[in-house]
């Protein structure tokens, strides 16, 4: 369980270098920080459970957190 929590620090990673280079800096920082999160819970060596358990509380917050994003803070086609 813990080698698919690196994937997914490393998927989130990338899609966060793709918000960047898409000029899409509050996103891509997002995703940073949930590369970061990804990455460091992949090292600690949790039980199956709590890993389940904490990716259901980050898929809870992300989802609030990209959600306000999308709908306050990004200008569709705004900018270019």
């Amino acid at each position: 369980m813990d080698n698919m929590f690196k994937l997914c620090g490393f998927w989130t990673g990338i899609f966060a270098v793709m918000f960047y280079v898409g000029h899409m800096i509050p996103a891509s920082l997002l995703l940073v920080a949930s590369t970061i999160f990804f990455v460091l819970l992949g090292y600690l060596k949790l039980s199956e459970r709590m890993y389940m358990y904490l990716f259901g509380a980050y898929l809870m917050i992300f989802m609030v957190g990209f959600s306000y994003y999308s709908i306050f803070i990004h200008v569709p086609g705004g900018g270019h």
